[in-house]
């Protein structure tokens, strides 16, 4: 088991006299990922409302700010048993044995344009054997093909352009990841999280997107950037691609600063607790 204290810390400045923010920056719960503590801290008097979604347990904060600053910090202290399994024990599931809730993550989405690239990922991984081991190698492919650089794209990159540039950040190699995926019908999804382990020298801590795969009836995570620890990576948000969870939608005119995020491990020997490490087995916390 893992535990993670994570930490963000929010600042606007909003210019219209009022503002909206739909907020997914506190920590999922999950069979696999579990919340010891949590304090959100906002300021006095703010109209909000909260929502956690049945089926992908994303906890959404509404809120209503006036003209003025705006400050918003969330900390958490997360546990997480992670599921570990033989990868060569995982197959593919075929389509007539999804289960409903997953047949979604088998289409084309706003930044996972699958259909367009169904040609080339039938020619490059087509003939592989089915299962793990095949998403292993997009997975492979994606990080050895693209390189990872800081503001290289926008929001409107997809997997579509990252397959021609050939360079992006987080966001973009699970995009592309995911549509090879999809163009080959094995159903994949974003999730967010952070960066923990990335290396030092590409700046502070940070939101960070991975791609679950859903194998052997079960979803596994997998960083195709190849910047993190996978075990220390904790579930805030989960959907399509990025379009469906981004950690701060704003509705109105605002001002905003760079996140300040803290993930650090904490370690419990006595009780099982170890630091995040890196494993050969293939990973799931749902």
């Amino acid at each position: 088991m893992n535990r993670l204290r994570y930490a963000v810390s929010l600042s606007y400045e909003v210019m219209d006299p009022m503002a909206d923010f739909l907020l997914n920056i506190e920590a999922a719960r999950t069979p696999r990922q579990s919340v010891v503590s949590e304090q959100l801290t906002l300021p006095p008097g703010l109209e909000t409302a909260r929502y956690t979604d049945p089926v992908l347990a994303n906890r959404l904060l509404r809120l209503r700010a006036p003209q003025g600053p705006l400050g918003i910090r969330y900390e958490a202290i997360i546990d997480i048993d992670h599921y570990l399994e033989d990868g060569d024990r995982l197959s593919e599931v075929p389509v007539a044995e999804l289960p409903f809730d997953v047949l979604p993550y088998l289409a084309p989405s706003r930044y996972c344009e699958s259909d367009r690239l169904m040609e080339f990922a039938s020619r490059e991984f087509g003939g592989m054997l089915r299962g793990y081991v095949r998403v292993y190698a997009i997975r492979e492919w994606v990080r050895n093909h693209v390189r990872f650089l800081s503001r290289s794209t926008n929001e409107r990159t997809s997997a579509a352009d990252t397959i021609v540039e050939r360079t992006g950040v987080c966001r973009d190699f699970a995009h592309l990841m995911i549509a090879l995926c999809r163009a080959l019908s094995i159903p994949a999804r974003m999730s967010s999280s952070l960066d923990y382990g990335a290396d030092a020298d590409m700046g502070g801590p940070d939101f960070h997107a991975v791609v679950e795969v859903y194998l052997s009836h079960r979803w596994y995570l997998l960083d195709p950037s190849g910047i993190s620890i996978p075990t220390g990576l904790l579930r805030i948000g989960t959907g399509r691609d990025a379009a469906d969870i981004p950690f701060a939608a704003i509705f109105g005119q605002v001002r905003s600063e760079r996140p300040a995020v803290e993930i650090e491990p904490l370690t419990d020997a006595a009780a099982g607790i170890g630091m995040p490490v890196f494993t050969p087995q293939a990973i799931s916390t749902w």
